[in-house]
Parts: structure tokens; C-alpha cells; sequence
């Protein structure tokens, strides 16, 4: 690792995916760089189970949705390039998304969504409305007898993900360190504490932190499609476990705690995907997501702070947007290039 303060180019505070894919960026650049997390790498909520790198619907598109597909397009490349320098597996894979629909009303409106996602995606990937028989022993439960498949839902595991990055800045001679001055240009990639300090900072709300829950299973579905059910996201992962997850607690006491929300969890998860009955829980998480005002990713230079920046909020979708995210932020740092879309830029969460 770089040593001194004259040969860092870029500070990185925080070790959660937006700060581990900056930092990495920055590194495949050409940039010095330095990772600063005292709590250590995945720590937060990047350090949790569940992994669905799942699209907005294709339709009312827009700048937020145009940059997500981006992102998700360019993973399998940002990942393996990832994997081949530390050699550590991020567990990503493009396996797709099966949802359940309810009733006419419901398919009617998937299928009016194929039509835009030929608009929209063109030929990079395919949402389609298809009998429960086509997905095979894996399928949910569906009422009408019909599923939404998607190939553009890829799967993540977030641990592995953040070990992955890890292993590749160590390769290139960069650690995670828990405290160092900051050098160059600073990057707050600070997750949900981050927010509160950006708030506390600018006297105003400009995001909080929403706490989830999420379980893990001893099950080996194989390499199948994710499901989404009912605002259940059910991740089979290549590891020989299924993430389930997650709630969403805007009021917490504690937030590493779990309780009979995981139970419920599970319960809806059987309910949708019969298949898991009785599988063995190997754990229950619990943390705290960092959610801009906005929504959106909050991207860009920190107001009132020279050469100081954020890249906060990924919102459950930190993992889909981290490629992209990366990307836009080192041509931000070290090019003075503004990619920034409409919607993600700090001011538009003030």
C-alpha cells in the first residue's frame, strides 16, 4: 500500500460496495488510493445475504432506470475482471427471475411490459410471460398458473462481493485500514451513519437509515432463477444456501437485532416456494440500509466541502448500481468528467 499523504490520489471512506467499487475503479485507472473503514470491509449492509440485482420495470423509463441497465449490463465483465485479480469468486451469476402473477389484471400488464422491454433493453435481455410448467420443479406458487421471467436479474453474494473487491485492491497492494488521514481527493462512502453525518453537516435531512432483515437456508436449488414474490426476494445462491429477505424497519432500537420478522420471513417464503419446506436455517441477519432522500443513489461533490465527495444511498439496489456507480465516480475524481444522471446528484436530495 501507498505510504505517505503526497502519493494518495483518492481517500475512500468506506468499505461497503460503493466504497470498494470506487476505490477499485480508481486502481484499474492508474490512481493511488487509500480505503478507510473502522469498522472494516462489509460491515454494514453490503455485509449482508440476500443479493438481487433485480431491474426496475421496463416502462415510464427514465435516467435512474436508463443508468440501473447499464449498470446490470456491465457486471459480468466488472466482476470477472474483479475476480481475476484477487481470485476470490464474487458469487455473481446472470440466472434470470421468476415472479408469480396474480391474476388477469396482472398478466395483462406483464405483457404489455414485453413489449417495452423490446423498446427498451432491446436484445440484451428478455422479460417474458410464461406457464408455471416452463420454469420447472423450482416455479412459486402463481394463481393464475403464469410467471414473469426475466434474463436480466442477476444474482450476487454480498459478502463474497466485498471479499472479492478486497482481494483484488489487496492484490494491487491496497488494504482496508480502520483510520488514516484523509489525502487527496475524499470520497464519503460512509453507508446510513455517513448519511446522518452529511446531515448533521449541512443542517438538514438528506437520508436515514431503514434496517432489514433477511435469513439464510441449507438449500441447494442449483443454478436457477431468483423469485421475487409478493416483495420477497428468494436468492438461490452457489454457495448451496437461499437468501430470503428482507423487512424494511424505519423505527429500530437496535440494528443488529433480529426477531419474529425473520420467522415471517421464512413462513411466506415456504408459501411461495414450496419447495423450502423444512429447509435448515443457518442465519439470521439483521442491518441497517442507507437510504437517500431521494431514493436514488447520491453521487457527486459534497456542497460547501472542496475535494470532498459522496457516493451514498444505494438503497437495496447498491449492488446492481455498483459497477456503474464505480464508473462514474472515477471519471468524476481523477477526469473532472460530470456522468452524473438527473436524480442521483447530492443537491437533488436537499
Amino acid at each position: 500500500m501507498a505510504s505517505g499523504l503526497g502519493n494518495v490520489d483518492v481517500t475512500v471512506r468506506g468499505a461497503g460496495i460503493f466504497g470498494l467499487s470506487t476505490a477499485w475503479a480508481c486502481l484499474e485507472r492508474g490512481a493511488k488510493v487509500r480505503v478507510v473503514d473502522p469498522f472494516g470491509a462489509g460491515s454494514g449492509s453490503s455485509g449482508g445475504q440476500v443479493g438481487a440485482l433485480a431491474p426496475h420495470v421496463p416502462e415510464n423509463w427514465n435516467p435512474k432506470k436508463a443508468f440501473q441497465l447499464e449498470s446490470l449490463l456491465m457486471a459480468a465483465e466488472f466482476w470477472a475482471g474483479v475476480e481475476a485479480a484477487g481470485g476470490v469468486s464474487a458469487g455473481y451469476g446472470r440466472l434470470g427471475r421468476l415472479q408469480p402473477l396474480a391474476d388477469d389484471k396482472a398478466t395483462e400488464l406483464a405483457r404489455a411490459r414485453e413489449l417495452t422491454a423490446r423498446e427498451l433493453w432491446g436484445d440484451t435481455a428478455v422479460w417474458k410471460v410464461i406457464p408455471v410448467a416452463e420454469a420447472g420443479a423450482w416455479a412459486p406458487v402463481s394463481p393464475s398458473g403464469l410467471l414473469v421471467r426475466d434474463t436480466l436479474t442477476a444474482r450476487m453474494s454480498p459478502r463474497r462481493a466485498c471479499a472479492a473487491l478486497v482481494a483484488a485492491l489487496a492484490a494491487r497492494g491496497v488494504e482496508v485500514v480502520p483510520e488514516a488521514e484523509d489525502a487527496g481527493r475524499v470520497v464519503w462512502a460512509a453507508g446510513w451513519r455517513g448519511l446522518g453525518a452529511l446531515s448533521e453537516a449541512l443542517g438538514r435531512n438528506v437520508g436515514t437509515g431503514v434496517k432489514g432483515q433477511s435469513v439464510s437456508l441449507r438449500f441447494d436449488a442449483g443454478e436457477v432463477p431468483q423469485i421475487y414474490a409478493e416483495g420477497l426476494h428468494v436468492v438461490p445462491h452457489a454457495d448451496g444456501t437461499v437468501a430470503i429477505g428482507s423487512t424494511s424497519e424505519r423505527d429500530f432500537d437496535d440494528p443488529a437485532s433480529t426477531d419474529g420478522q425473520c420467522d415471517d420471513l421464512i413462513a411466506r417464503a415456504v408459501l411461495a416456494v414450496p419447495a423450502l419446506d423444512g429447509a435448515e436455517v443457518i442465519e439470521r441477519w439483521a442491518g441497517v440500509r442507507p437510504r437517500a432522500r431521494s431514493r436514488a443513489p447520491m453521487l457527486g461533490a459534497w456542497p460547501g466541502r472542496a475535494g470532498h465527495f459522496i457516493a451514498n444511498g444505494g438503497f437495496k439496489i447498491g449492488f446492481g448500481m455498483g459497477p456503474k456507480v464505480a464508473e462514474v465516480m472515477a471519471d468524476l475524481l481523477l477526469d473532472g468528467r460530470d456522468a452524473i444522471p438527473e436524480g442521483f446528484r447530492v443537491e437533488d436530495s436537499l
